[in-house]
């Protein structure tokens, strides 16, 4: 579906339709990525998210973007993240700690309240982009304004063995389990998930997706959320 984009001074403009019926991967940081083999992404465009640069040497690949939202994300990661070499989009929440460069752009983030599901898409990011409780979604936002026909969420385990009230602040005791990484947030601040809300919003966006002829495939080993089609990955990539 194309449309005119909002803003046509945004720096976000130079990514619409980048990658017109082509496929990427939306690699989340769930511990499931431990049980996976991960050098066959080297082939492919991949979008990592948050604090994945403490995998990328174990992992064998290098994403070609990186999403950021979530300013304690931000505050903790912004020196490993500068150094990356690949285009980051990072919330406007954080542009304080990230100012934009050649490789940094800023997307302007809306909300932690509820909206209801129809409103929780943005297909024109110049427009804004919704954090929907999780930075998946504004990775899905992302990718479908760049023109992706496909898109194949690995380490998007929905499942938080510590955890506490949604959206609360906590600090992580000990080593963190629920990410790929034992010090993903050991010893420090983050925010517990509302999975409820997510699945709200990852609807949105399947149904974004599909109304344009798009796919989005969950091929997490052993994820617990129902609301994308499932699909093994090796058979999805060859393997």
């Amino acid at each position: 579906m194309r449309f005119d984009c909002s803003d046509p001074t945004s720096p976000l403009l130079r990514f619409h339709d980048q990658h017109p019926g082509q496929r990427c991967v939306i690699v989340c940081n769930g511990p499931s990525l431990n049980k996976m083999d991960l050098g066959f992404l080297r082939d492919e465009i991949v979008f990592g998210l948050n604090k994945i640069y403490l995998g990328l040497e174990r992992f064998g690949f290098y994403p070609r973007y990186m999403v950021a939202v979530n300013r304690k994300v931000i505050a903790q990661s912004a020196d490993r993240l500068r150094a990356m070499n690949c285009v980051k989009f990072i919330s406007d929440r954080g542009a304080d700690l990230m100012p934009r460069d050649a490789l940094t752009y800023h997307i302007r983030t809306q909300g932690m309240e509820k909206q209801p599901q129809a409103q929780r898409f943005y297909r024109d990011v110049t427009e804004g982009v919704r954090e929907g409780h999780t930075v998946t979604h504004a990775a899905l936002q992302l990718a479908y304004f760049m023109g992706f026909s496909q898109v194949v969420i690995i380490g998007m385990d929905h499942n938080f063995p510590q955890s506490g009230a949604p959206n609360s602040e906590l600090v992580m005791q000990g080593d963190d389990p629920n990410h790929f990484s034992p010090a993903y947030f050991r010893g420090a601040k983050w925010d517990a998930p509302n999975l409820a809300e997510s699945e709200i919003s990852y609807r949105a966006a399947l149904a974004a997706y599909r109304a344009d002829g798009r796919a989005v495939v969950d091929a997490t080993q052993g994820g617990l959320c129902d609301v994308f089609p499932k699909a093994d990955y090796r058979a999805v990539f060859g393997l």
